[in-house]
């Protein structure tokens, strides 16, 4: 891949993208107590689809979904609808693994994510 592209699109992420790292208890109807479950998730979302489009051909995995809001009845003038590309655990990984040298902000919690899933790789040797 290209580094100027990857470069450019970890900046993008850095500021305007988000991720979710967190683990929670999930029940179950055929289990008798609570289990342990991840949500490891990687998002952008802003009113430019060109760009949001870009993303997801140059990384290659997520999706792309409008995320429309309800114009409050006391407003004058629509908002903008947005656009939302995310991906979820492993397309996170690879996600994460070409943002890290490129990372700032969200350095820490990239870092969290490969070390999540390197670790699962290392106890199953």
């Amino acid at each position: 891949m290209d580094k100027e592209k990857i470069s450019y699109l970890a900046g993008l992420f850095d500021g305007e993208g988000s991720i979710t790292y967190k683990q929670y208890f999930r029940r179950w109807s055929k289990k008798p107590r609570p289990y342990k479950c991840w949500i490891i998730r990687m998002e952008v979302a802003m009113t430019n689809k060109y760009v949001i489009d870009y993303m997801h051909k140059i990384l290659g995995v997520g999706t792309v979904r409008p995320k429309t809001k309800k114009t409050p009845p006391s407003a004058k003038t629509k908002w903008k609808d947005q656009w939302r590309w995310s991906c979820c655990f492993r397309d996170s990984l690879k996600v994460c693994k070409l943002f890290e040298p490129y990372a700032i902000v969200k350095l820490d919690q990239i870092k969290k994510i490969i070390n999540h899933y390197e670790e699962k790789k290392d106890d199953t040797k």
